[in-house]
């Protein structure tokens, strides 16, 4: 795993392009429109699923109290949403087959 970059999108597009015999304009697009599909979709629903491939999803976290790690001293952490993506369990198996 070390000293493998991962693919660029222009890697990608150029991936798509020859596998899907398209012009690296129309992969470029298609891979946009799925980007711009994803950020709507967990706005509007608080989830996406990308067959195959996982799950975005918004978490409302709530208020805490946390440590200011070079004082030590108390600090409130106000509450916030955050997107988490949940990769789904085929992916997951694919890369890190789950033990017997």
């Amino acid at each position: 795993m070390a000293g493998k970059k991962p693919m660029t999108k222009a890697q990608i597009v150029s991936y798509f392009s020859k596998k899907f015999d398209l012009s690296k304009k129309a992969a470029s697009s298609i891979i946009d429109e799925m980007a711009a599909l994803a950020v709507a979709e967990t706005k509007k629903a608080g989830a996406f699923t990308f067959p195959g491939i996982g799950k975005s999803v918004l978490v409302k976290r709530k208020a805490r109290v946390g440590r200011n790690p070079a004082t030590g001293a108390l600090i409130n952490i106000p509450a916030k949403t955050v997107v988490k993506i949940r990769p789904a369990k085929a992916f997951k198996d694919a890369i890190v087959p789950a033990k017997k």
